[in-house]
């Protein structure tokens, strides 16, 4: 048997960069780019005012105080979009909102709090204002938004390989860009195979369950930015599996559960090696030993990888994270392909007598700047309720048989849920 580093070259080592095109910057989150984004603009096109308040000339504002106040003639009004034909000359201030356009002739703008705008207002009865009191002093530059202060014209503003997130893609809106070229999501076909699987909604009966592998690995496929193609539950029957097999030739990656490990029936494995070819068989894990990875032959001579789950739920789930997962970032050309680690100490004493490295899941929480593990329930690997409560995996080396409450182990954490890492 393979390790899991072992497993995960192999599959690595089989899996290929998909192929680019553009897309609408709102579809582009978590894709990668494959192009150099240079600005063709300044961003922000103009100084403009970071306040609501005065644009004035800091030398008129030179001693200004609540004591002694500097009052200068308001002359115009500018707002977001618009742009004042007037110039701030000595003794003159023009009223200007937040993304305005600095006006000619002024070098900074004094906040309205700074100023008697609003009792002067009130004494107006809301109507214009003519005269305001300058309540401290500026020195120029205070609070203007320098033209080219996020990106100036002709410079690099996202390099290729970049991840898309929502702050590239408003940086890409800001730069006029309405699509951009990225590595495409892979489509990966799921079957689950078993005589014993119930579509869910229909009628349970008697010995028959409900198929949870197909919804948990679509749903894994989906959070991690691709595309899921379900093609349903095939019988345990070779025809079956090879009708289920040809649906999935023009996917990216075909992903099925169960039919890999050594019953009568577990056909998978003996089908694809007909059809295709069997990589391995067999990685020392707990849950999840008899995974598949091998390759179907696709359509237009394409090679298409195919990884074989087992068909416990937590299994599958568990090889998913550990083995498919990092598969998928590789064909969009991410290029860290692993989930963060962290030192726990454990919560409960833990028995590993499989010989194999155990992953078992677990709550990480974080008390007095420590993170701490305590397990979900118990952990076979059918029992998909205590997936649902855990945060993460904690890993027992193959060569540890215990492991006592108190210990340290390292945890894959599955998600940072927030509510599970803050102090106590």
């Amino acid at each position: 048997m393979l390790s899991v580093e072992e497993a995960l070259e192999k599959i690595l080592g089989e899996i290929s960069v998909l192929d680019a095109g553009p897309v609408p910057i709102l579809e582009a989150r978590g894709q990668v780019l494959t192009e150099d984004i240079y600005s063709s603009i300044d961003v922000p096109p103009l100084d403009n005012s970071a306040m609501d308040g005065f644009a004035v000339r800091a030398s008129d504002t030179i001693g200004a105080s609540r004591n002694s106040p500097r009052i200068l003639r308001v002359i115009d009004t500018v707002i977001a979009g618009g742009i004042s034909s007037a110039v701030v000359t000595p003794g003159t201030a023009i009223r200007i909102m937040t993304g305005a356009p600095i006006p000619s002739g002024a070098d900074a703008v004094i906040p309205f709090e700074n100023t008697d705008d609003e009792p002067r207002k009130k004494q107006n009865s809301g109507d214009s204002i003519h005269e305001v009191s300058i309540f401290t002093p500026a020195e120029p530059g205070l609070n203007i938004r320098k033209a080219g202060e996020s990106i100036s014209k002709g410079t690099l503003a996202l390099a290729k390989g970049t991840v898309i997130r929502p702050a590239e893609i408003g940086l890409l809106a800001s730069l006029g860009y309405p699509e951009v070229n990225v590595i495409r999501r892979p489509v990966v076909a799921i079957i689950s195979t078993g005589d014993e699987l119930v579509e869910v909604g229909r009628p349970l009966p008697p010995g028959k369950i409900y198929d949870s592998n197909l919804y948990s690995i679509a749903s894994l496929v989906k959070e991690y930015g691709c595309i899921p193609e379900i093609l349903g539950i095939a019988e345990d029957k070779e025809e079956a599996i090879a009708a289920k097999l040809e649906q999935a030739r023009d996917a990216d990656m075909l992903v099925t559960t169960g039919g890999v490990s050594m019953g009568d029936y577990d056909m998978v494995k003996d089908i694809l090696e007909r059809d295709g070819e069997i990589v391995f068989w067999k990685v020392r894990v707990k849950p999840g030993k008899p995974l598949a990875f091998g390759k179907l032959k696709g359509h237009n001579g394409r090679s298409i990888p195919h990884l074989g789950l087992p068909g416990n739920s937590v299994s599958c789930m568990v090889s998913f994270e550990l083995f498919v997962r990092p598969a998928l970032m590789k064909m969009m050309g991410k290029k860290n392909f692993t989930k963060p680690f962290v030192e726990v100490v454990v919560e409960d004493n833990m028995i590993n007598d499989s010989g194999r490295r155990l992953y078992n899941r677990a709550i990480v929480m974080r008390r007095n700047g420590h993170y701490y593990a305590r397990l979900t329930g118990p952990q076979g690997s059918g029992i998909l309720a205590s997936m649902s409560r855990a945060n993460a995996l904690v890993i027992i080396p193959e060569e540890r048989q215990q492991v006592s409450r108190g210990e340290k182990l390292k945890a894959l954490m599955l998600d940072w849920n927030e509510a599970y890492n803050i102090d106590g």
